[in-house]
């Protein structure tokens, strides 16, 4: 069964994309790092994309229809933006979140009509993601799936690293760094890259918490930049990335990244500045002259407001 698209054409979510590549250089003694502005996405995060593609196929292949429910299993961005795509094709939506994410968030669910469930925060996401698998079971249901679906990466390989390779001078691009939540973004874009014929060399960036005493120096995988739970995706568990490197960077660091590039003028989130800070080292790392490293800003500052990123900045 094929569901016909043309009513959707005029609507904006068919803009959804072509968002600026800009290199930013926050000091004088470091590169440029080529940053995709995904915060100018219309519900503010790169999630739009997966949203999109993810909706649009389903519709055409009739596993969406106007009488169906979408159910997804997010902390956040992700839901934010199905809400938004659900509201453009005309559809319910139920995003199942984890007690005690942020208000900001839950409002602009509900502002897109979405409806908000709650999982106990002992459970985090995989709680959440057991609970849309208990509502399917009941009606007309799609369920994107998103730590699990492979059209996440599509998305990404089809249009985001394609945009990529149009807006960076050269065509080309030595290396890609992202933060995982799906791995969806750092997947795709991987091999939509190495498509194209880049030798590009994938980054994982990852949050570490680091508490120092005296006697002991301990590193913990963090849960203080949100979106950022790589445990959880099959995507990026099943993903072929060889020569894959991990750039671990203090949570303190990515939050202060984050604050210096508000400073100059970028209304992001935590996990870009968690991307930013891991693509200086790598440059590092990599000892390139003029490398061509390539990043995401996944998400807009607004949906943070009452998260330990502003409480730093009005108690400063």
């Amino acid at each position: 069964m094929t569901t016909n698209l043309s009513c959707f054409q005029h609507r904006y979510l068919n803009h959804i994309a072509r968002t600026p590549l800009v290199p930013i250089q926050l000091y004088d003694d470091q590169p440029a790092i080529w940053c995709k502005l995904e915060f100018l996405n219309p519900s503010g995060s790169t999630k739009d994309r997966i949203a999109r593609y993810i909706l649009e196929k389903a519709w055409r292949q009739g596993k969406l229809t106007p009488s169906s429910t979408v159910i997804e299993a997010s902390s956040g961005s992700t839901s934010i933006a199905f809400a938004l795509a659900c509201a453009q094709f005309g559809v319910r939506f139920i995003a199942v979140m984890p007690e005690g994410v942020s208000n900001e968030r839950v409002l602009i669910i509900r502002a897109y009509g979405g409806e908000v469930r709650f999982t106990p925060k002992s459970e985090g996401v995989r709680g959440s993601i057991a609970e849309t698998e208990r509502l399917a079971k009941d009606g007309n249901i799609f369920l994107p799936r998103q730590f699990a679906n492979p059209d996440n990466a599509e998305a990404h390989r089809l249009n985001t690293a394609r945009e990529v390779i149009d807006q960076i001078p050269g065509g080309t691009v030595d290396a890609v760094v992202s933060g995982v939540g799906t791995g969806g973004t750092l997947v795709g874009m991987y091999q939509g890259l190495v498509e194209s014929g880049c030798e590009v060399v994938p980054a994982l960036a990852r949050p570490v918490n680091i508490l120092s005493t005296p006697e002991v120096e301990c590193y913990s995988f963090s849960s203080r930049i949100p979106g950022v739970v790589d445990s959880l995706s099959q995507i990026f568990r099943e993903a072929d990335l060889p020569n894959l490197l991990t750039i671990d960077v203090p949570d303190e660091e990515a939050l202060h990244t984050t604050q210096l590039l508000m400073k100059k003028g970028f209304p992001v989130g935590p996990s870009s500045g968690l991307n930013y800070a891991a693509s200086l080292a790598l440059a590092k790392k990599l000892q390139l002259q003029n490398p061509q490293i390539v990043t995401v800003f996944p998400d807009r500052m607004e949906r943070y407001f009452t998260t330990e990123l502003f409480q730093k900045m009005l108690s400063s």
